[in-house]
């Protein structure tokens, strides 16, 4: 299995300091050429020598590794990592490290793919000055393609994250709602920026001056308040929400999807807020359960009877208790795996399945709370 990141060095300097930081960074698989690797030792056996040419090399990486550090000069890097490139959501990162290690630089692919957080681990095992050269992170504030991306964040589309970005660090006017979600998502010494307003809900949002927008909420928003928004206006979707189910056995895998999907659209909640499902134990080998969440990546909580009769429910039943041991499955289910006190949907019965939603309770994140 690969490692996350490969080094390449093509000079007995930059093939000294790749295995030296090989040492040093977890995963890391270090490539040399071979041709000037005869007075090098590989103490600790992580380098892989080649005689091909660099520029056959490095298309093979960069399809295969989450991150490139390249021991050469810029300008060679650029020209061969240029035919390479695809999408910014998928390209790896790429930084790059003069032979002497006195500077790395993130290359490409700084927020999405981690560059510059690689780039300032990789400065401080080498004792190195990092160079980040993206606007936010020189200005010191969030990144809009980067929010929430620690906590899975995802965002609806990326049509407006161009713009969005550009009219962050060119300090325009910005209104910024959040509905759901952890509250921590300032990076670590980051500051707000003053023209960012904290808006408290959708009304003081929409009154608000305001050239872009970025919202974080797991509702799907109703075309009046997309219209009223904008095109400026990035929507973020936190996997804030917990979807207790229950089913006869053998609910086909398309019973339950459509039951999902169908509940999530009357509810006006989105489904890439979903964080997990969660049932009762004894369904943990149902087939169709286990489809569906494979399908979505979605994680599936289960629990025993006894945890379930701990959630006191408004009607209990006999019929559920004679199957699975609980007096009920969907609606404590959701409960127990959010954390939550109430529930955002209680119990509907639709053919063989039950569900039932819970937003996630997230406790306040310690340190900064963006407010």
């Amino acid at each position: 299995m690969a490692k996350r990141y490969a080094a390449v060095a093509i000079t007995v300097n930059g093939i000294r300091l790749a295995l030296k930081l090989g040492e040093r960074l977890a995963d890391t698989e270090v490539f040399y050429y071979a041709k000037y690797s005869e007075n090098v030792q590989d103490n600790a056996g992580i380098g892989r020598a080649f005689a091909e040419p660099v520029k056959a090399l490095l298309p093979k990486l960069f399809r295969q590794y989450e991150g490139l550090i390249l021991f050469f000069s810029l300008g060679a890097a650029v020209r061969l990592i240029a035919p390479l490139l695809e999408d910014k959501r998928t390209d790896p990162a790429v930084i790059v490290i003069d032979e002497r290690g006195e500077h790395v630089v993130s290359m490409l692919s700084g927020h999405l793919g981690g560059a510059n957080r690689l780039t300032r681990q990789v400065a401080q095992l080498l004792d190195s000055h990092p160079v980040i050269t993206t606007a936010s992170d020189v200005q010191g504030t969030f990144a809009v393609d980067l929010l929430g991306s620690e906590f899975g964040w995802r965002a609806e589309s990326f049509a407006a994250m161009k713009t969005v970005s550009a009219a962050l660090v060119n300090g325009e006017a910005v209104a910024f709602l959040q509905e759901s979600g952890e509250r921590g998502w300032l990076p670590p010494g980051a500051v707000l920026p003053e023209h960012v307003r904290l808006c408290g809900s959708m009304a003081e949002l929409q009154e608000a001056p305001f050239s872009a927008a970025v919202v974080i909420t797991d509702r799907q928003l109703p075309e009046p308040e997309a219209a009223a928004l904008g095109e400026r206006t990035v929507v973020y979707h936190p996997r804030s929400l917990v979807l207790g189910l229950g089913c006869n056995r053998g609910t086909p895998l398309e019973e339950l999807e459509a039951v999902v999907q169908g509940t999530l659209a009357e509810l006006g909640l989105s489904l890439l807020s979903v964080r997990n499902a969660a049932t009762a134990a004894v369904k943990g080998d149902e087939a169709g359960l286990l489809a569906l969440c494979a399908k979505y990546g979605w994680e599936l909580a289960l629990f025993s009877p006894e945890e379930l009769n701990m959630v006191a429910l408004e009607q209990p039943s006999e019929i559920v208790f004679k199957a699975t041991g609980a007096y009920g499955v969907c609606e404590p289910a959701a409960l127990l795996s959010s954390g939550a006190r109430d529930l955002v949907l209680k119990k509907k019965k639709s053919g063989n399945a039950t569900i039932a939603i819970a937003r996630v309770s997230f406790a306040e994140t310690e340190g900064n709370k963006n407010e």
